[in-house]
């Protein structure tokens, strides 16, 4: 489905005292408060360039019953200066539907241009050149929903790649390393663990929600993205003419990719340890660059 969120006359970048604030912004806080005046709302707005903090003084108990904090919502209301700062006095406000947000207003976004990490994407599947998991990887990148869906989820919700484009961005470099371990290291099974890089994580794609906030569906919390991934995966390995051996040894390598103890507690190839280590590498390297040393 395509988004059309309304437009946005000024970013909160843009804003400064006297000017108008109108258009579509993500409630990132939304406090009721009393002041001498009486109740009040104390709200933060966001966009894609920076937060503003906004109050609605007038009716109130209205408002307060039209949104939540995690909600997208189109504002109307004016910009001053308090105590230096600067604040947006609402006069109204209303609820947007999930489906009318484009979450690349309010989320952040990948750091790399997603078209050179999809032209990356399809270049690593390109050299599988094993016929079923060659199959499978076809299948897969041709499936347009899956591949905008690819595009836009992150890897986690406060982590390595916490950001839109930040699964893309990931795979692109975990399958990256493989090609460069399986230089050194010619023993393993190119094509397998190339392939298992490519779609280890693809149960993200189902993982999550966008709006004001990433977070996750109700699917997501009760099974995970390992369990979603190879559903995500399964019927076109089967569309694709994947053999048992293969699956199984496929399947293998996305339970583990997180460590043995989904898979009786022991890695049963070096492909899967392989995936495993080549993953936590990439992760611990954003994380740190992205949070520092200390974080996780």
């Amino acid at each position: 489905m395509s988004h059309v969120s309304p437009a946005i006359e000024s970013t909160v970048a843009a804003l400064g005292p006297g000017d108008r604030m109108a258009g579509a912004y993500a409630c990132v806080r939304k406090d009721r408060s009393n002041g001498r005046s009486g109740a009040y709302l104390s709200l933060d707005l966001r966009d894609r360039t920076g937060t503003m903090p906004a109050r609605i003084f007038k009716d109130v108990d209205r408002w307060d019953g039209v949104f939540e904090r995690g909600d997208v919502v189109q504002v109307t209301g004016t910009v001053d200066r308090y105590r230096d700062d600067l604040v947006a006095e609402l006069t109204a406000v209303r609820r947007l539907d999930p489906a009318e947000v484009d979450p690349t207003q309010f989320l952040p976004t990948a750091y790399r241009d997603l078209d050179e990490l999809d032209g990356f994407l399809e270049g690593l599947a390109g050299e599988v050149g094993d016929t079923g998991f060659g199959s499978l990887l076809r299948e897969l990148i041709d499936d347009e929903a899956l591949r905008r869906a690819w595009r836009l989820a992150p890897c986690t919700q406060n982590g390595h790649h916490a950001y839109l484009g930040g699964l893309l961005e990931h795979t692109v470099a975990v399958g990256a390393l493989a090609q460069e371990t399986c230089v050194h290291h010619p023993g393993l099974n190119r094509d397998l663990l190339l392939t298992a890089c490519l779609v280890h994580d693809l149960g993200r794609t189902r993982e999550f929600t966008y709006g004001a906030e990433i977070g996750r569906t109700e699917v997501g919390e009760l099974l995970g993205h390992v369990e979603l991934g190879l559903r995500v995966i399964a019927e076109p390995a089967r569309r694709a003419g994947l053999d048992e051996t293969r699956w199984s040894h496929l399947a293998h390598c996305v339970l583990t990719h997180h460590g043995p103890e989904r898979a009786g507690g022991r890695f049963r190839s070096a492909e899967a340890v392989t995936l495993h280590r080549l993953n936590a590498v990439d992760a611990s390297v954003k994380d740190a660059l992205e949070h520092g040393l200390g974080h996780g």
